[in-house]
Order: structure tokens, then C-alpha cells, then sequence
């Protein structure tokens, strides 16, 4: 039976845990809730509850995993001393699985206009029908998807230091320097300014309980919290790791990533004169129209979508990831089989959803698409539920001995952290959901 593996260096961790949190959260899906959420307010707010509400959980998840040093089931089990909490485990895997089943769809549609990009046929089209024709293509969406999917289990199939941490070293520091390029091209268009306010000048009208909540929920999609998929690679990690200042390395990265990718589009989209409310095909609608109009917009468009492919598969393989770890549990030689097995299952349940703009677009399970009704169910009720049981059995459940040797903070800063995790953490996530659901 093979050892548990642990991460080679705490660079290879941060840069894999960011690039969970990173992914198609914040490239994809910040710049079109931000879109549709006014912009600036839903940035002031997605800000706060990363730093105030997300940081702490994601701490909280980080000293799970790595006290319990196993999958996060077991982990939860083993920590709740005779009450068992491993049904937060499981509700996690749960997300997590869902998640990926319709993520891997998004990731499909990335590889059909990479190899539209790639070929140079995006050039001077209906982006529009374009979108629409592409997600309604039934053999186009499928074989996308499983392509998507076969590179994410390929990836994870290979174990964290061969196959994860390997990917990450390269992918994340790519990403970076690629959308600080293309967010220099962006601000320099003319008119540039008017997406920069919108960002960042606040619009109170949009001050309410939905954009807190939707906030809320971006903030726990975009740090990968409340699926337990930090859990897991926190149980993967060296006991000289400090975890609070790679918590905040995480978290940071991920707002300024986010950020970056505002202004990688917002400032483009104001400048052509298109809307920011395009929704969730903005990228694949309004972004080949904006790069069709300057110079040199096809290599920048090959660019843009591979930092859309390449901060996807972080996060799919982060979600992977969990599944596998908790299916295999000690028995470490059978990654390899586990990581197809439930790869082509989670492919198998992201059918509906990457039919669901096609051949079942006449299906509505409470007003939405079955693709929309899983990105609901799991990013504004399964997250902040497993973010709010997680925040509970940390600040309840974990004695102070085992946080305390942990986290290895000042007391004070340990306190502070207990704080929010028991009280404050909660009763804003409680809040904010009522206040949602009260309002729909």
C-alpha cells in the first residue's frame, strides 16, 4: 500500500490551493455576476465577505484537513471525537460533484472556441448565434465535455506531486502575467475609463439582500469553501506550514485575480459600447466582438481562452480531487482507476446540464435550466450551508489544543479566529440566506 503523499514545497500548495480557488470563479463567473449585479457594490461586498466570512472558513477547512490528514469524511470523523460530522463530508463530495458536472460543461464550450480561435474562424461572426448554436450543438457540447473531463483525470490521475502541484507550478504563474497583458490592453482602449467606474464607483441601489447573498456565495465558489475541496489539500500538507499566512495568500490572490479579470473585460466591454449584464456568456459573446476590433485581437483572443482552459482545470481537478481522495481512501495504488471511474460518472451526470441549452431546453425544475438549477442548488444553498457546518464544528467541535498547535497564532489572533468562526461566520451566513430567501 502506498504512504499518503504530501505537497513537495508550500509555494507548490499555495499555488494549487489558489488555483482551486481561482478558476472559472473568478475569470468566468465574477465578471457576470458582477455584470449583473451593479458592478462596484457587488465588488465592495465580495471583498468583504472573502476577507471577513471566506478567509476564516477557508482557515478553518485548512486546520481540518491537515489535523485529520486523510480525506475529508474520515477526517471530520476522526475529529468529532464519537459525534459524527461526516455527513459534512459527504455533502461536500456531494457539491463538489455536482459542481464539476456542469463546470466540465463550461469547459467544454472553452475548447470549442479555443479550436475556433486556434483555426481563426471567430473572425467577423454573430457572436450571439454564435454562443447560442455552439451550446445547443449536441455532439459539439458532449465530446467538449469528455475532452474537458479526460484532461482533468488525467491530470489527477497522476497524484499530487506528479500531476496536480506539477500543473499548478505552471499554470498559475502563466495566468498571471498573461491577464496582466491583456489587462494593459484592455485599460488602453479608448473609453476604458467608463468599465473602470463601474467597477469601482459604488452604485447603492444594488445594496441588498440578493447582492449580499449572491456576493456571499461567489465569495465560497471562488475560495472552493464549503465542498471541503481545501480540506482536502490542506490533509496533504507538512506540519512546518503555516496556515494562516497561506490562507491569506490564497485569499488574496483570489480577490486580485478577480479583480484583474474586471478589468481585463469591463473596461473592453464599456469601450465598444456593449452591456456588462450579458450574463454567463459574456466571455464567449462579447469578448470575441471586443478582440475582433483591435489590433492584433486574434492572438489576444488565443490567449484569453487559454487562461480560461487552464483556470478551469485547477479547479476541476481541486473537485476531482475530492471525490477520488474519499473514494479511494488509504488505498493510494488505486488512484488511477478511481480517478476514471468517477471522471466518466461526473461526465455521465453533466449530460442534462450540457444538453439542457439543446435538446432539453424545454426542461425547468423551478423556473431554470437543469445547467442554471445545479449552479444554484450548489452556489447559493449547498456552499453556504457546508461552509456554515464547517464554520460550526470548527469553532464547537475542534478543542483549542488542536486549533491552537495548528494554527500556531498569537492568542489573540487564535481567539479573534474562534470568534468568527463560532459566532460571527454563522449568523452572516444565516442572515444573508433568509434575507435571500425571503426576498425571492
Amino acid at each position: 500500500m502506498k504512504q499518503r503523499e504530501q505537497w513537495t514545497s508550500k509555494i507548490g500548495f499555495i499555488l494549487a490551493a489558489a488555483g482551486s480557488a481561482i478558476g472559472l470563479g473568478a475569470i468566468w463567473k465574477f465578471p457576470y455576476m458582477a455584470g449583473t449585479n451593479g458592478g462596484s457594490v457587488f465588488v465592495l461586498l465580495f471583498i468583504i465577505c472573502t476577507l471577513l466570512i471566506g478567509l476564516p472558513i477557508l482557515l478553518a477547512e485548512f486546520v481540518i484537513g491537515r489535523r485529520g490528514q486523510a480525506d475529508a469524511v474520515t477526517s471530520l470523523k476522526k475529529l468529532s471525537t464519537g459525534r459524527s460530522w461526516g455527513w459534512v463530508g459527504w455533502m461536500g463530495l456531494a457539491s463538489s460533484f455536482i459542481i464539476l458536472s456542469f463546470y466540465s460543461v463550461v469547459g467544454g464550450w472553452i475548447l470549442s472556441y479555443l479550436a475556433r480561435a486556434f483555426t481563426f474562424t471567430l473572425g467577423g461572426l454573430d457572436y450571439g448565434e454564435l454562443f447560442n448554436t455552439t451550446i445547443a450543438n449536441p455532439w459539439e457540447v458532449l465530446l467538449a465535455q469528455a475532452l474537458f473531463m479526460a484532461l482533468t483525470i488525467f491530470i489527477v490521475q497522476s497524484g499530487i506531486r506528479g500531476g496536480i502541484e506539477r500543473a499548478s507550478r505552471w499554470i498559475m504563474p502563466l495566468l498571471f502575467l498573461s491577464f496582466i497583458v491583456l489587462a494593459i490592453r484592455s485599460l488602453t482602449l479608448d473609453g476604458a475609463m467608463e468599465g473602470v467606474r463601474f467597477l469601482f464607483v459604488p452604485d447603492w441601489s444594488y445594496f441588498n439582500g440578493t447582492t449580499f447573498l449572491v456576493a456571499l456565495g461567489q465569495a465560497f465558489f471562488s475560495l472552493s469553501v464549503g465542498v471541503t475541496a481545501m480540506m482536502t489539500y490542506a490533509s496533504y500538507l507538512s506540519k512546518e506550514e503555516k496556515l494562516g499566512q497561506s490562507a491569506f495568500n490564497v485569499s488574496i490572490l483570489n480577490i486580485g485575480i478577480s479583480i484583474l479579470a474586471g478589468l481585463v473585460i469591463f473596461p473592453a466591454v464599456f469601450a465598444l459600447g456593449h452591456s456588462p449584464e450579458a450574463g454567463p456568456g459574456l466571455i464567449f459573446v462579447i469578448l470575441p466582438a471586443i478582440f475582433n476590433e483591435i489590433p492584433f485581437g486574434s492572438v489576444f483572443l488565443i490567449i484569453f481562452f487559454f487562461l480560461m482552459l487552464f483556470a478551469t482545470l485547477t479547479s476541476a481537478i481541486a473537485m476531482l480531487e475530492i471525490v477520488v481522495s474519499t473514494g479511494i481512501r488509504k488505498k493510494h495504488d488505486r488512484r488511477k482507476r478511481a480517478s476514471w471511474v468517477f471522471g466518466g460518472l461526473i461526465f455521465l451526470v453533466g449530460i442534462p446540464s450540457a444538453l439542457s441549452f439543446g435538446l432539453l431546453s424545454t426542461v425547468s425544475i423551478f423556473g431554470n435550466s437543469i445547467f442554471d438549477f445545479a449552479d444554484l442548488l450548489t452556489s447559493r444553498i449547498a456552499m453556504p450551508l457546508g461552509a456554515l457546518a464547517v464554520s460550526l464544528f470548527a469553532g464547537f467541535v475542534l478543542t483549542k489544543e488542536d486549533t491552537a498547535e495548528e494554527l500556531g497564532m498569537h492568542p489573540a489572533l487564535h481567539s479573534l479566529w474562534k470568534v468568527i468562526v463560532r459566532y460571527f461566520a454563522p449568523i452572516a451566513i444565516v442572515v444573508i440566506f433568509f434575507t435571500w430567501v425571503l426576498g425571492m
